[in-house]
């Protein structure tokens, strides 16, 4: 595999002694893990007792060994005290409340000892808001404008300050939304056979992207090359409003472009999840992500990335 292509092709030979928990162990985790395997031992958590043990197979001849616990019971988490040189974080909070239970039980686990070398924790562009299609860097003071993305910037703030207080090289990816067509409802393809609606032109919001696997790599490249406290936002190159993007998948998969709407009619067409993000218009920049991690996309646009791989 090109060395570009491959986050780990020019680790120094020390790293790969290395051990990296990974928490929330799904589509994104997995990649991960396949990434890092079979040149770093990965640690899994898991709340399944059935999944415990070497019993997250890679596809590779590799395996996660995984760990049980909880994160929204602390007391099962004791035993990842010490195990990890590095924790890739990729668990979302608590779907109600205030803050992030799950981060706070998380780093007080890992605090118990001798505590990582590095975390990367997974966030949300979410936490910018609304910026009404602006270009939005890293400097940019959040604003959320939802309960979900308020709890993630909760996290964000928990992460840092462990950071400084353990001396832990602590990275917070702000992620936009993830696709893949091996993903779960991984592409809009389902959506656009339901005929979802879109909005008008004139009252489109910009959206932004990121392929799974462009943001697993992003995710193992920050464990060694993001600086301490480093904020990196991590999405791909394209600048497309919501329904463009929608267009273009129905294009690539030969099926008709959705019907537009306009605002005021989308809430007795869309669920209030889904319209919540048709009122929030930012573009990402991702110069450090590019720069600082030196990641190369594998995919640069969706247009590259929608179809599943020849």
């Amino acid at each position: 595999m090109p060395s570009n292509l491959s986050p780990l092709g020019a680790l120094p030979a020390r790293f790969r002694r290395a051990r990296v928990l990974v928490v929330g162990y799904g589509d994104v985790g997995a990649r991960v893990a396949r990434l890092l395997a079979p040149r770093v031992r990965v640690l899994g958590l898991t709340r399944s007792a059935a999944s415990t043990g070497s019993g997250g197979a890679l596809g590779n001849g590799s395996a996660a060994f995984m760990l049980r616990g909880d994160l929204d019971a602390p007391a099962s988490l004791r035993r990842l005290a010490g195990v990890a040189t590095h924790v890739v974080h990729l668990a979302p909070p608590p779907g109600s409340g205030a803050g992030d239970t799950r981060t706070a039980a998380l780093l007080q686990a890992l605090a118990r000892r001798t505590p990582p070398q590095a975390l990367v924790y997974a966030s949300t562009s979410g936490v910018y808001g609304d910026r009404a299609g602006a270009f939005i860097d890293e400097t940019a003071p959040v604003h959320p404008g939802t309960a979900r993305s308020a709890r993630r910037v909760v996290a964000e703030r928990l992460v840092r300050d462990f950071g400084q207080r353990a001396a832990v090289r602590t990275a917070v990816l702000r992620i936009p939304g993830i696709y893949a067509p091996d993903r779960p409802n991984g592409t809009p393809r389902a959506r656009l056979l339901a005929g979802t609606p879109v909005l008008n032109a004139d009252e489109d919001v910009f959206t932004n992207h990121i392929h799974a696997d462009d943001l697993a790599r992003a995710c193992v490249l920050a464990l060694w090359r993001a600086g301490p406290q480093r904020v990196i936002n991590a999405n791909d190159d394209s600048r497309l409003k919501m329904g463009d993007y929608f267009d273009m998948a129905a294009d690539l998969y030969g099926l008709p472009r959705p019907p537009r709407i306009g605002l005021a009619e989308a809430p007795s067409h869309l669920s209030p999840e889904r319209l919540s993000f048709m009122q929030e218009s930012r573009r990402l920049d991702n110069t450090r992500l590019k720069r600082e991690l030196r990641l190369r996309l594998r995919y640069p646009t969706p247009a590259t990335g929608l179809l599943p791989k020849k």
